[in-house]
Formats: C-alpha cells, structure tokens, sequence
C-alpha cells in the first residue's frame, strides 16, 4: 500500500485530497494547522506553517515511517486577495510576512525533513501546489500571493536537479480558480456549474492527482496547468 502525505489538508483542496486517495486504497496522513472535527482521518499531525522551524520540527519528530507522495497544498492569500479591494500598499506587513513564512518557508522546511523518508522508497514523487497566479504574465495583482508561487517553480527546478539520482518526481500544479466550496460528496456537474463554469472543481484536481501519482517510476510529469474554459487570462 502506498503512503501519502497532503501538507495543508484541513478543509478545501486538501481535505477532497484525502478523501480521494484513500477512497482509492491509499494509506494518508494529512498536515494541518488545526485537526479538523468530523473528519474521519487517523493519522494527522497538527503544524502551523506560520511558524516554519517549528512546524518541521514537529513533522519530523510525530511522523513514522517512510512517505511515497507528498503533497504540499499550501497557499493561503492575502485577505482581500482576488477581489476589487485589493490594494499592494494597504496590505499588513505582518499578514504578508506570515502568508511568505508559511508559502516559502514553511514548504522549504516541511520539504527538507520529508524528502529524506522518500529516498530509497519504489516510486517517489513530490506534487507542490502552485497557482495560475505564479505564472508568466498571469494578469493578477496580488504581489505577495504571486511571488511566493513563482518561488514554488523555483524549488520545484532545484529539487528535480538535486534529485535527479534518487529517481524523485516533482510536479507543480498551477491551478486557477477552484470552487472549494463543494466537496467530493457533491457530483462533480453540480460542483463543476457553479460559478457558471468559472471554476474548476475539485474532483478534477483529485483526478489530476491520481494520474500523478499513478506513473511509472520513468516518468516525470513536470507541470500542469489546469484552468476554467472560461478563466480569460488563459
């Protein structure tokens, strides 16, 4: 049985993640701030993000064992990121300075004490949740949220290199506007019309995920875009 790890599982993304690999036999364990209630998950280990040193120290001293697939779905935004309110200048030093420390950071570090329960196992891959928003001339504003997507592209390139040998797999998912609102529980049309088909459900992104996952140990998928037909900027 193959194990995985979601990083930022509590709810959303994270949370249809869970639910789906092990739906599919997967042994998980899921990262979060908080452990979510009513949430049928055994193994969870609680780190903050916010406060990177710490939150590694704990993965690394709770979990046991090796890890197959590791999923980093972090990415919280500024507050009022993604809407006509949204203003650089007015933004909090200390907010964007957390929302860095948990994007940037926390992902270094979660990384650096995950990877070395990687080496040696039949088939490990990485997948980094990145965003529409790290990419080229992606027509958003948000300058914090952006630049700590770029950064993913960044560790992600740097990983498959210093890698290369121990056969790791890295792929970054940039994902454009997702409807987190309707979970694996609501049938993917219903999720998939809401918004007017602006957003992307979830189910896509799980099944995204399963294929990932599902390559041989030759293969490398190396990044995905995965949009709304109607998300005008792509």
């Amino acid at each position: 049985m193959a194990r995985a790890v979601v990083v930022g599982a509590s709810r959303g993304l994270g949370r249809a993640l869970i639910e789906g690999l092990r739906s599919d036999g997967h042994d998980v364990l899921g990262i979060s701030r908080r452990r979510p209630g009513g949430f049928d998950v055994s193994e969870w280990i609680e780190a903050d993000l916010t406060d990177p040193v710490r939150a590694a120290n704990s993965i690394d001293q709770e979990l046991v064992g090796g890890v197959d697939t590791l999923i980093c779905n972090v990415g919280i935004w500024e507050g009022d990121a993604f809407t006509s309110d949204y203003a650089f200048t007015d933004q909090s030093d200390v907010d964007m300075l957390e929302m860095i420390n948990a994007n940037i950071t926390g992902t270094i570090l979660a990384l650096k004490r995950l990877i070395p329960r990687m080496i040696g196992r039949p088939r490990p891959r990485i997948i980094l949740t990145g965003s529409t928003s790290g990419l080229p001339r992606s027509g958003r504003p948000e300058v914090a949220f952006g630049a700590s997507k770029f950064a993913i592209n960044g560790i992600a390139d740097a990983l498959r290199e210093g890698y290369r040998k121990d056969r790791l797999a890295v792929t970054v998912l940039h994902l454009g506007y997702l409807n987190t609102e309707d979970g694996l529980d609501v049938p993917r049309d219903v999720a998939a019309a809401r918004g007017e088909g602006s957003l992307v459900p979830v189910h896509d992104v799980v099944d995204m995920v399963r294929t990932i996952s599902s390559l041989s140990a030759s293969s490398s998928m190396r990044e995905v875009v995965l949009t709304a037909i109607d998300d005008q900027r792509f």
